[in-house]
């Protein structure tokens, strides 16, 4: 099968990401959070070991026993429509932006199935406020909604809903 140029791009983000995503849980859980510990990494950065039952950056960050299978099957079937999305994609930027959500997606299902939780540990703050503690996956899902986000404003195409 020949796989389009900007959907291996896509696909090639998405694993990047997956495997960078869960070699970093890997390390922080295993290796430096034995036991648990706030590591100040300089002014504004400190590793942490936070157990996310939720969504990002904390929401619904409850104690159900659903949490974890019904948040799993929801960001599986956003990749899924993403990935159909990426199928048709082209250029590189929409590929580009895919790939960092879908991986970043399955980064978190994967700690949800292993851990029933998603393992965050980077933890920014200036001054008295803090952003809450995230994980490469969700850096992923970030930095990948803002360039979806940032193309639907500024890619200068035109609609394709035609006046009527």
């Amino acid at each position: 099968m020949n796989i389009r140029p900007p959907v291996r791009l896509g696909l090639a983000v998405a694993l990047l990401v997956l495997i960078l995503d869960q070699i970093s849980k890997w390390a922080i859980v295993e290796l430096v959070m034995t036991p648990p510990q706030v590591i100040v990494l300089g002014p504004f950065l400190d590793i942490v070991m936070a157990w996310n039952r939720g969504v990002s950056f904390g929401m619904f960050n409850q104690e159900s026993p659903w949490n974890a299978p019904v948040l799993s099957l929801l960001a599986l079937a956003i990749s899924a429509f993403l990935l159909k999305w990426l199928w048709k994609s082209e250029g590189k930027f929409i590929p580009l932006a895919i790939g960092l959500i879908v991986g970043g997606a399955l980064g978190n299902v994967i700690d949800r199935i292993r851990f029933g939780a998603v393992a965050d540990f980077l933890y920014f703050h200036i001054d008295s406020y803090y952003w809450p503690a995230f994980n490469v996956a969700d850096s992923g899902i970030s930095v990948g909604a803002v360039l979806l986000v940032w193309d639907s404003l500024f890619s200068g195409r035109e609609s394709p809903k035609k006046e009527g």
